[in-house]
């Protein structure tokens, strides 16, 4: 398999995202922190401190995204899910700025249910937004 055009990569990213649904988005945004978070692990403990402040920088902003586009009005756990976003950004910090791949672990533990959850959930919503099937 031929490795795909830099710019016809970006292309499809880009239409990938324009043309997703919110729930394909957060999905697509809990993926990519945990593969930030997973890169910024294995970073920090083969000693790549630049490369781990990297990914860690681009988790923070995702998760930061997330923090500031969840409506905290919407359902009654909202707030409780914001209240862990600031634990998480603390966390994606103290992590960077001791070098401690173990917290980042612990932070992907926590991260990796929720994208779960939501995957579940928009699993759920897709279902019963199909089309009833005429026999």
């Amino acid at each position: 398999m031929t490795p795909m055009n830099p710019t016809l990569r970006e292309r499809y990213l880009a239409d990938s995202v324009a043309t997703a649904s919110p729930a394909k988005l957060l999905l697509m945004l809990y993926d990519r922190l945990l593969l930030d978070l997973t890169r910024a692990e294995q970073a920090l403990s083969g000693g790549d401190r630049a490369a781990a402040a990297a990914e860690l920088f681009h988790a923070q902003e995702i998760v930061l995204e997330l923090r500031t586009t969840l409506d905290t009005s919407a359902w009654d756990g909202a707030p409780g899910l914001a209240s862990l976003y600031g634990f998480v950004l603390t966390e994606l910090v103290a992590a960077n700025v001791r070098g401690d791949a173990e917290r980042v672990a612990g932070v992907r533990q926590v991260i990796e249910p929720l994208r779960d959850a939501w995957r579940e959930a928009a699993a759920a919503e897709a279902a019963n937004a199909a089309p009833a099937r005429v026999a």
